[in-house]
């Protein structure tokens, strides 16, 4: 494996890697080493900077960095907001459980104590009679086995 191959499984594995280094056109990436496209917060930085110290139009720095102008504002709000590790992505997805409260969860091992035999869909329907909530069967499971993973019955 090369140190471009690793640094690239490097950049993969932090979230950092920018899946888009073919649509920069920056000189600075084209022409000097130090600079690598594929290095996500290296390009969004770079952008800024022509934009603040560069005295570029945003329109540009985004065409040339291969992003669009709502990406450079985000970028410009988080490196703002949180320095240079605000350019660092987040965890994409949703950051937990947003239907199932903890009250619920309780609520849906309370019933399964009560009646081992009850499947995921009829938890569905015990918790649209008890408070009016819809969710997959498949949260339900997926959130109880979390809770419980040595319980057989989650199986």
């Amino acid at each position: 494996m090369s140190k471009s191959d690793d640094k690239d499984k490097a950049l993969r594995e932090s979230g950092t890697f920018n899946r888009h280094a073919l649509a920069v056109k920056d000189l600075l990436f084209l022409e000097v080493a130090f600079f690598d496209a594929a290095d996500l917060v290296q390009v969004k930085y770079e952008m800024l900077r022509r934009v603040k110290h560069d005295a570029w139009s945003v329109s540009r720095a985004a065409d040339c960095f291969g992003f669009s102008r709502p990406t450079y504002y985000a970028a410009r709000r988080a490196l703002d907001v949180g320095g240079l590790w605000g350019l660092v992505p987040g965890r994409r997805g949703p950051r937990g459980a947003f239907k199932l409260t903890a009250d619920l969860v309780e609520f849906l091992e309370g019933r399964l104590a009560e009646d081992p035999h009850l499947t995921w869909v009829d938890l569905v329907g015990e918790l649209d009679k008890h408070v009016g909530l819809r969710v997959h069967p498949r949260t339900i499971k997926r959130r109880l086995e979390g809770r419980q993973k040595n319980d057989d019955r989650y199986r």
